[in-house]
């Protein structure tokens, strides 16, 4: 099982910047995808499904915001949209896929970068999100969460760790929380693979020398439960892949 998860920062502008021919190289099996800021309507899907690939669906209610979507060439054998967590859900952040005893869980994170409602709302929805895989791990042991966490864990997971000691999406409350998370036995699996520093998933559009100098920050995770790790054979990460300001990172599981 060949996973990725990618927020494409808009759907629409990644096809227009080579998405497609990327999906050609057969980069994965199951492609998660965060921030479509689309519908299914939005988008012609002919060249993409003629790859093999079914595509599921979880927009925002408000256009052109958020959403995530799922391109699968395994079928899955059921589809939940969103996790009961009322206003989360209404900004299409989460979509639930089910392939035989793995339930795989597609999130976008909130960012909490607009202000204190919004860091607010994602310390909110981060202990939502907590009690929900809590409840959920009881009966359903092997399970991925993939997606845009918008937190960079450690310091070996940013370029600056000092100057954004203050920033979100590296606050230390943001960071206890992914403590926890691992805590609880969670595996982060690009880490159980490279040790190596100066990985990073995400760069600020604000200055093109960013990307270019590599002062970016690791906030796309695919982790899975303890029940997983074992069958973790390759995980990576692609910054050369350059249709978001976010690159795809990379999951295998020998299942």
């Amino acid at each position: 099982m060949r996973i990725i998860s990618y927020n494409v920062n808009g759907i629409r502008a990644a096809i227009k910047k080579g998405f497609i021919d990327w999906l050609k190289t057969d980069p994965g099996d199951i492609i998660c995808l965060q921030e479509t800021k689309a519908s299914e309507a939005d988008v012609d899907m002919t060249e993409i499904r003629a790859l093999g690939y079914e595509d599921h669906w979880f927009s925002a209610s408000k256009k052109g915001y958020s959403g995530v979507a799922v391109l699968t060439k395994i079928k899955p054998d059921s589809i939940i949209q969103g996790n009961g967590h009322a206003e989360s859900d209404d900004e299409g952040r989460v979509i639930q896929l089910q392939f035989g005893d793995i339930l795989l869980i597609n999130a976008y994170f909130p960012s909490g970068t607009s202000g204190d409602e919004r860091q607010d709302f994602k310390m909110e929805w981060l202990a939502e999100l907590m009690t929900y895989l809590k409840q959920i791990n009881k009966k359903q042991k092997k399970i991925i969460l993939c997606g845009d966490y918008n937190i960079a864990h450690n310091e070996i997971d940013i370029h600056d760790p000092k100057g954004n000691k203050k920033s979100t999406g590296f606050l230390p409350e943001e960071r206890a929380w992914m403590d926890d998370f691992f805590a609880a036995g969670w595996v982060d699996s690009f880490r159980e693979i490279h040790q190596e520093p100066h990985r990073y998933s995400w760069w600020s559009q604000r200055f093109p020398s960013v990307r270019l100098n590599n002062k970016g920050w690791r906030i796309d995770y695919i982790n899975v439960t303890k029940e997983l790790k074992s069958y973790i054979s390759d995980a990576e990460i692609y910054p050369d892949i350059k249709h978001s300001d976010h690159c795809p990172v990379f999951l295998e599981l020998n299942v």
